[in-house]
């Protein structure tokens, strides 16, 4: 009985990734940008720099990005090996998020600023409409 679930778990795990898609998937992704940034020749770091490449997932159009990785986020899911956050996760990746932004204080300022203009605009106009 063991044998059999275990064996089960195999296939399970081999209709993952890849290797799981049919022919013309593999093909589609594969002309998408399968190949190497690399192409074995040493360039200078300064060419390097310079140089971009049309290639791969970072160059592809943002909605098929989203659509990739969405199809990944589900597969997930249905196999039941997504991350799901507890609500204590999601608090204290929170709070190390606040803490790394406050650290900026010009990002800081900016936002009270904003906050007082908009505070202050609410103001006038509340006593605006209460003189008339």
């Amino acid at each position: 009985m063991a044998e059999r679930e275990e064996n089960q778990s195999r296939e399970e795990q081999s209709n993952r990734g890849f290797d799981a898609m049919d022919n013309q998937q593999q093909q589609e992704i594969s002309r998408m940008g399968g190949e190497s940034s690399g192409d074995g020749r040493s360039d200078s770091e300064s060419e390097r720099g310079n140089r971009t490449s049309n290639r791969g997932f970072a160059a592809m159009d943002p909605g098929k990005q989203k659509e990739i990785a969405s199809e990944g986020g589900r597969a997930a899911h249905r196999q039941g090996v997504a991350h799901e956050w507890s609500s204590d996760e999601a608090r204290e990746a929170g709070r190390k998020g606040g803490q790394i932004v406050s650290r900026n204080r010009e990002h800081m300022s900016e936002i009270g600023r904003r906050g007082g203009q908009s505070s202050g605009s609410r103001r006038s106009q509340k006593n605006e409409s209460t003189e008339e």
